[in-house]
Parts: C-alpha cells; structure tokens; sequence
C-alpha cells in the first residue's frame, strides 16, 4: 500500500469506528488518561507505579504527559495510554480542554486522587475539578449530536453499564458521562484519624462514587493497596479484566468497582434525624455535601498564591537560557 492508501484507511477507520472495546487482531487500542485532584495528592506516584517505572516523583507543573505501552500477547503490538496530569490542585482546572477533544473522548477516563489527610479540601477539591470536568465533556457531547449522533449516543449509553438493568438505585444517581475512577490517598495518614472521623469520609465518598458511578479505592505508598489501584487503572488503560472484589468495611481500605455499591448499603447520611431535617437540599448530593461540610468545614483556600515560578524550579535548569536570563534581569 502507498502512503495515500493508508491515509485513507485510517479515515475511514476513524470515521466508521466499531465497538471500541473489542480490538481486532493487530490492531493497536489507544486509550486516554487524565489524572487530577489534591496538590500534593500522590497523583505522579500513582502514575509512576502504573507504569512500573522506578523514579521519585517530581512535582507537577501545570499539565503533564507521559505514556504507557503493554502488548496484550506475544508478537502483537503494543497498545498505547496516553496520561496526562494536571498540576496545582484546582487552580489551573481550565487545563482540562487540552486533553479532552472530540477525537478522543470515546476512550478518555478520568482519575480523580483525593489526599484522604485533608477532609476540610476533599469536597470542595472534588467538586470543582469534576463540575469543570462535566461541563466541558457535555459541551464536547453537544457538538458531536451536530456531526456523529452514533458516537453521542454510545458516549451516553456508556454512561449507564456499569449499572445493572434493574438495579434499584437507577433514578437516584446521576453517572459521571465519562468512565470515573475516585482514588482516596495517603490512606496510612487517615487510618489514624478518629473512627467516627473516618467512618463520615468513608461513607461520603461512597455515596459520591456510588452517584456518579464511578470506582473508588483507598490506597498510600504501600504495595497491597498500590496493586489495587493499578488494577482499576490498567482496566482503563489497557483494558484488563475487572476486579470483581469488594470491600465495604470502614476500619479496612475500601475498594468498591464501579456500579457494585448500593443506596441501601450506605445508608442515611451520617447525621442525626433533627439535623437532617433543618438541612435544605435539592438533591441527595447536595444533602450529603451539607452534613459533609458540618464536621469538614471547607478551608477558604487559594491555589495560586503558593504556586512558585516554574523559572526558579531546579528541576528545569538550563545553564544558558538561565545565564541569559541572569543578564536580563540584572
């Protein structure tokens, strides 16, 4: 074949797409990752561990990319993830546009790390990263009901597998519109905290993974749990099977896959009957948010006033652009 033809090929391959999920024989299944959440979360570490690569971690800036290569079987090709990163907490959300497109959003997930030794930032860090997240994918989704009503249709359609048919929480969540994992890191920080402490951020996050229909693991620098992270990931990256266990036990590290919880496992939001009832909520996630935010009062808090200038950074010296740079300023 001449280059045209292939040229032409691949057109009409990505014009025509098939099931994503099933990759014929040689070919090459593409998958992309953004990971975001608490600065300082562990996010790199993650990364770095679901790649096996042995390196200290480095801090992000901005919005990183790096990728991932694994052949599913002797002599086929390997196939490609592509991870992204985005630095600076929830100061630089609008990064998001970047690496989500109308190219690749059939075979874009995201990861959100949530740093479990901080409750008073993990909702407000979660829902500002996943609202900008949301909106950007729906206005991605609008677009294509325009130019490819099939793809929008199975972006939507996707939304809802991870629910059974007749799974009795249908009408009470709302999926996240693209494949959502929910990390809780630094686990070893959180497992001192005080039990009822723990026992309300364990259930909240439930009940947030649970609505959005997303995956949720606890995990710290310890190799059992890191494992079980790299599990969820790599079945998004590469397409692995699915962990099948479950462990709901609030004195244990949860890991619940996503579409295996249930509203009338998790119970009424952890508040007594009185307090729920002066509570004014619209929807479930804003009730839970309120009893949340009683015992966790958010921390008014900036990103951009500590984010350093990247220039000063050692990590990015360049003896002559700095030596220039020097004289400039001088």
């Amino acid at each position: 074949d001449t280059l045209w033809d292939l040229a032409i090929a691949e057109v009409e391959k990505r014009e025509n797409p098939d099931d994503d999920d099933v990759v014929k024989p040689g070919e090459v299944w593409e998958k992309s990752i953004l990971f975001m959440g608490n600065k300082n979360g562990g996010k790199t570490t993650i990364i770095l561990r679901c790649l096996e690569r042995e390196e200290s971690p480095k801090p992000t800036l901005a919005l990183e990319y790096t990728f991932g290569r694994r052949a599913r079987r002797h002599n086929t090709p390997k196939d490609v993830a592509h991870f992204w990163e985005l630095g600076g907490g929830t100061s630089l959300v609008e990064l998001i546009r970047i690496p989500i497109t109308v190219h690749n959003i059939r075979s874009f997930a995201v990861v959100l790390v949530l740093d479990l030794s901080k409750p008073n930032e993990l909702w407000t860090t979660m829902e500002s990263l996943l609202q900008v997240t949301r909106n950007h994918v729906n206005k991605i989704s609008t677009k294509l009901e325009k130019t490819n009503p099939e793809v929008a249709a199975e972006i939507k359609q996707r939304m809802w597998n991870n629910l059974q048919r007749d799974h009795p929480d249908s009408a009470l969540v709302d999926p996240f519109p693209i494949p959502l994992v929910i990390i809780g890191s630094k686990y070893d920080i959180f497992h001192e905290f005080d039990s009822e402490m723990r026992k309300i951020i364990s259930k909240t996050l439930r009940f947030v993974s649970h609505y959005y229909g997303a995956s949720l693991v606890f995990t710290s620098k310890s190799e059992a749990l890191l494992l079980k992270a790299r599990a969820l990931i790599n079945h998004l990256a590469f397409g692995y099977d699915k962990s099948k266990s479950v462990s709901v036990d609030p004195s244990k590290p949860l890991f619940i896959p996503a579409g295996l919880d249930s509203m009338s496992q998790i119970g009424p939001p952890p508040a007594s009957d009185s307090d729920l009832g002066k509570m004014r909520a619209n929807t479930p996630l804003e009730l839970w948010k309120k009893v949340f935010e009683k015992t966790f009062p958010p921390k008014s808090f900036s990103d951009l006033q500590d984010t350093k200038d990247p220039a000063q950074d050692s990590q990015y010296a360049e003896y002559e652009v700095d030596v220039m740079r020097a004289q400039k300023n001088q």
